[in-house]
């Protein structure tokens, strides 16, 4: 019988508080009517988009399959309510 090879598991490292722990999160200037609050800001592809969407910068649908933003204040650490969902476009307008 062929041996396993067993990984020798190392602690886990804790995440951080303000929910950027996910790869390619970057803190940004945020729109303009937040006075440049710093936000967590994440790319989505269009794999990983399976919901509707509501877009706040032009009130539209973001439908499934279509690659958008994820954003949120940095101080409120992620939490549901707080995120937003942009186009790409919209995002880079604001």
């Amino acid at each position: 019988m062929p041996r396993r090879n067993r990984r020798i598991r190392e602690e886990p490292r804790s995440l951080p508080r303000d929910g950027s722990a996910f790869l390619g999160s970057q803190t940004v200037a945020g729109p303009s009517w937040t006075n440049g609050e710093p936000f967590i800001m994440r790319h989505v592809g269009s794999a990983a988009a399976q919901k509707y969407y509501v877009c706040p910068g032009c009130n539209q649908n973001i439908p499934p399959g279509v690659a958008h933003i994820v954003a949120w204040p940095r101080d409120t650490g992620g939490r549901g309510e707080d995120r937003r969902h942009w186009h790409r476009h919209c995002w880079d307008r604001r």
